[in-house]
């Protein structure tokens, strides 16, 4: 089960990106997004998340 970042609460800080280990966070058009088939489900990303806005899909 991958991670999802909730568009709406994105702060577009770029924190989720730089601590997921497998490069599955890039930035779409106005918030992160995650690329699901390429998210382990670490958590490394919600944890860093100031906004908490990514959670468990």
């Amino acid at each position: 089960m991958a991670h999802k970042i909730n568009a709406d609460a994105c702060l577009s800080c770029g924190a989720c990106s730089s601590a997921c280990p497998v490069d599955a966070i890039s930035q779409g058009d106005d918030s992160y997004v995650i690329d699901a088939d390429t998210c382990i489900d670490c958590g490394a990303c919600e944890a860093e998340c100031p906004a908490e806005a990514i959670s468990a899909e």
